[in-house]
């Protein structure tokens, strides 16, 4: 089977989806202080250096899963039908995800009223667009193995 753009689109969900961890969700500034949300916890600035106040431990682990799972479904070029299906299970854990981390944003303290987004809070929908292009790819891919079985 072939495998083209969709593992550059599925690679790219995977690293998108893995940014959380690295890029904060929400930042505000409460005072003197200044707090920021990851996929990793709650952060606050103290002295020049953030430090945790609280771990999402549970947020952290489903991040890389679902990273996990876009890469996975890289290897998994030889049957399509179960790749595309895989995709869309991808897209749903990626809203509900997204969803999850928007519970974890309103515990930042002064609420979201006053919180900056930040890349954090797109990247998910990033991600889905990225898997929504790889699933284009395969049926681009199944249309061109379908012309070349009528030519033969």
């Amino acid at each position: 089977m072939i495998q083209r753009i969709q593992t550059i689109w599925l690679l790219l969900a995977a690293l998108t989806v893995s940014s959380l961890l690295i890029f904060p969700m929400v930042t505000t500034t409460v005072g003197s202080d200044e707090y920021q949300v990851l996929a990793t916890g709650l952060y606050q600035k103290a002295s020049g250096e953030f430090k945790q106040l609280e771990a999402y431990l549970p947020l952290m682990i489903a991040t890389i899963a679902v990273a996990l799972m876009s890469l996975a479904n890289i290897f998994n070029f030889k049957n399509r039908t179960a790749q595309k299906r895989v995709i869309m299970a991808n897209v749903v854990l990626i809203i509900g995800l997204s969803f999850w981390c928007s519970v974890y944003a309103k515990k930042i303290p002064g609420g979201l009223e006053v919180a900056n987004y930040n890349v954090g809070m797109f990247a998910p929908a990033i991600a889905i667009f990225f898997c929504i292009l790889a699933l284009r790819g395969i049926n681009h891919d199944e249309k061109l193995i379908r012309s070349a079985d009528r030519l033969r």
